[in-house]
């Protein structure tokens, strides 16, 4: 996909779509819509810089049980762990650097891979009533 906002809103509508069809209620789909408009907005103006030059990979996928949302950049590169809390007293009144808390809070696994060049988060949501979400439940 480009390095566009349109092609954010793209991939958010596209997720939303395939999380219905999973069977996630109205809550979840929102949920997962936010995380994956919030990792695009990273991929196209964090790791892309609006580079028409690069591009953002997205790869959608539902098996045993799960969703997985997969977007990578070509960017510079990030390290999840540098990434102040927005919690903290000093960052609450920041406008940015609330994104990955977002995902982190809606989805069900967040894993994050540095590419040569950019960044590959995959996002993962288990699919209600499915074994693993059963398994989920149990433990």
């Amino acid at each position: 996909m480009e390095s566009t906002l349109e092609s954010v809103n793209k991939a958010e509508e596209m997720v939303g779509q395939l999380a219905k069809q999973a069977g996630f209620d109205e809550d979840a789909r929102d949920g997962i819509s936010m995380s994956v408009r919030e990792a695009m907005i990273n991929a196209v103006i964090h790791g892309n810089a609006y580079d028409p030059g690069k591009r953002v990979n997205l790869s959608l996928e539902q098996n045993n049980g799960e969703l997985i949302i997969t977007i990578g950049d070509e960017g510079k590169g990030l390290e999840p762990e540098e990434i102040p809390d927005p919690l903290a007293p000093d960052n609450l009144m920041k406008q940015s650097g609330r994104g990955i808390f977002l995902i982190r809070a809606f989805m069900d696994e967040v894993r994050f891979r540095k590419l040569e060049p950019g960044t590959e988060v995959t996002l993962i949501k288990r699919i209600p009533g499915s074994d693993l979400d059963r398994q989920e439940a149990s433990t």
